[in-house]
């Protein structure tokens, strides 16, 4: 397989996820473009040749490799592929669901990438408007796509997910499913042999593949170089705040990083209350095992549906003295009226700021709130895709401690300095 011009890398994009989709295949192309801009240089100066010359046996190579046989002049300058398969999306009034894939896919390896959290307006075939879809249709369509993949001779498919679906439904307590594991069992039923996702909510997901690798990234990189514009690494009143006892792991990792130290909420839960909103939560009690007096305050968190439990913490945080808030979090849903009751906060001074990804579909109705800041995990992804698809080690981009340690220590020594 060429390393500058993979032949056989086709992206998908799901409905509705056309701007992170856009996005990725975006930092694709300029990976390869930069890919082939360094090989040629180096070949060029080992071989003691030019680049048309370069250009010229690349594309000699290129062709052997080709279906069919080239015809036509050589190119006279590198061209990276498009990557992008259409596929036409089709929803019926009964509300099943169809996905025709447009070009030919056989021998390719195919990424599909999804949104399944987006529930803003999406207009697909069938659909005289644009129309909101529940997780549920989105899950509908994957399957779909996936299969026609299969059935069109795809060599292999990999679900890109950034929010696994049911992933709260994880682990039982009296008669009830465990939604996350039926979820795998069915990536695996279609035949997807690899899933990315995004900070899944919890390991023991992972327990439930038998044959389907699952890559679990973090943005942990992304959510430095936001923060660092905000705050001083070298600020000794950083205090980083875990917001329960499962967030802990999450939030001892941005402790250790910045040097400071680990608070934890601990909260006492009503289960027998279903979480409606951000002003109707479960929470009975809220305790703090630190102390956050006159402190910077960063609590790290997976996910923020309807954000009530947030609000909470961030609101006692404030009355035990805090003297900034600032949440990071990975999969920022704002579901019903949360953007609202955080807009509210913010003005009563509940807390500063909430860093988010682009990985859950957002309006300028939240981007363009002053308390929002959204970073970029599109080129993580195709950086990922690119490695998986080359046969390439990925722990690096798995595991970024070394690289996120000398971001932060570079940020403290120059604020020392300063």
């Amino acid at each position: 397989m060429s390393i500058i011009k993979p032949h056989k890398l086709g992206v998908i994009m799901g409905p509705g996820t056309e701007y992170l989709s856009g996005k990725v295949i975006k930092h694709l192309r300029e990976l390869y473009m930069e890919r082939y801009q360094k090989l040629s240089r180096n070949l060029a100066n080992r071989y003691d040749i030019s680049s048309e010359q370069v250009l010229r046996f690349s594309s000699f190579i290129d062709d052997l490799g080709q279906k069919k046989i080239p015809s036509g002049k050589v190119p006279e300058e590198f061209i990276c592929p498009n990557f992008g398969i259409p596929v036409k999306y089709t929803r019926f009034l009964n509300g099943e669901v169809k996905a025709e894939i447009q070009e030919p896919v056989r021998g390719l390896k195919l990424y599909i990438i999804y949104d399944v959290s987006n529930d803003s307006p999406i207009k697909v075939a069938g659909l005289d408007e644009p129309q909101s879809f529940t997780i549920n249709d989105h899950l509908m369509f994957i399957m779909t796509t996936v299969q026609a993949a299969r059935l069109a001779g795809a060599e292999g498919v990999t679900l890109v997910i950034p929010t696994y679906p049911y992933a709260r439904q994880h682990k039982k307590s009296s008669r009830e499913a465990l939604t996350a594991a039926l979820f795998a069992q069915m990536c695996e039923m279609v035949g997807i042999e690899r899933i990315i996702t995004l900070d899944i909510h919890s390991k023991e997901i992972e327990n439930a593949f038998r044959t389907t690798h699952v890559e679990n990234l973090h943005a942990s990189f992304q959510f430095l170089v936001e923060l660092k514009k905000i705050i001083k690494f070298a600020d000794p009143d950083i205090t980083i705040v875990a917001p329960d006892t499962g967030a802990v792991a999450r939030n001892k990792f941005y402790a250790q990083i910045l040097h400071r130290p680990l608070a934890m909420l601990y909260k006492e839960r009503d289960y027998s209350v279903v979480t409606t909103d951000a002003k109707k939560n479960n929470i009975r009690s809220i305790n703090l095992l630190g102390d956050v007096r006159g402190k910077t305050v960063i609590m790290a968190d997976d996910m923020l549906a309807s954000g009530g439990t947030l609000l909470t913490a961030m609101k006692y945080l404030r009355e035990q003295g805090a003297k900034r808030v600032i949440c990071i979090i990975s999969l920022p849903f704002f579901n019903g009226n949360a953007i609202k009751n955080f807009d509210n906060a913010n003005k009563d001074g509940v807390f500063d700021y909430i860093i988010g990804t682009n990985a859950v579909y957002h309006d300028d109705v939240l981007l363009s709130k002053p308390w929002y800041i959204q970073t970029d995990i599109s080129e993580l992804f195709a950086r990922i895709i690119s490695r998986l698809h080359h046969g390439r080690a990925i722990s690096p981009l798995l595991d970024n401690k070394r690289v996120v340690q000398r971001l932060v220590d570079e940020e403290q020594a120059k604020g020392m300095q300063d």
